[in-house]
């Protein structure tokens, strides 16, 4: 860690991991805990079909910012668990719309009010860390505006 923490920016990275396995890990020992099987990584598409309905892998990468990968791949983990089913969307047969199953919605109401618990407990560390969700957004845009890569590179021809 010492090291991580000697290269200053350099290791943001390595330290943003660290960080997001720490919380990670807590919320799937709080999930065990509670006897509700629940992998973390379905966080986003459950939420976000649940809020929003059902939407293509593309429609939910766009939404979530990340990977449409990695999308896929979690939408192949909740479909082996039950939870989502895929439909052809009914403009364009050759887009799939993914959809909360009985036992997908079934999951997200029972996961409710502890997804409330979460983010109570996540608005609490932001702002003990100074509006730590505000940072993350800041960086957020400004790897969208310029990517790491292309910050490095452009050092590396000087």
């Amino acid at each position: 860690m010492d090291y991580v923490r000697g290269l200053a920016g350099a290791g943001i990275g390595a330290r943003l991991r660290r960080l997001s396995e720490s919380i990670d890990g807590d919320a799937a020992r709080v999930y065990a805990a509670l006897g509700i099987e629940f992998e973390q990584r379905w966080l986003g598409v459950l939420n976000q079909l649940a809020l929003n309905g059902p939407a293509t892998v593309g429609e939910l990468a766009s939404t979530l910012r990340i990977t449409h990968a990695s999308v896929s791949q979690t939408r192949h983990s909740l479909e082996r668990a039950g939870l989502v089913d895929s439909q052809a969307d009914a403009t364009d047969a050759r887009r799939r719309r993914l959809v909360l199953t009985a036992a997908g919605r079934r999951l997200v109401r029972r996961l409710q009010p502890l997804w409330q618990s979460f983010e109570e407990a996540a608005l609490e560390l932001t702002a003990e860390t100074g509006q730590l969700m505000a940072c993350l957004d800041r960086l957020d845009d400004a790897l969208e505006r310029q990517s790491m890569f292309e910050r490095i590179m452009t050092r590396m021809k000087d």
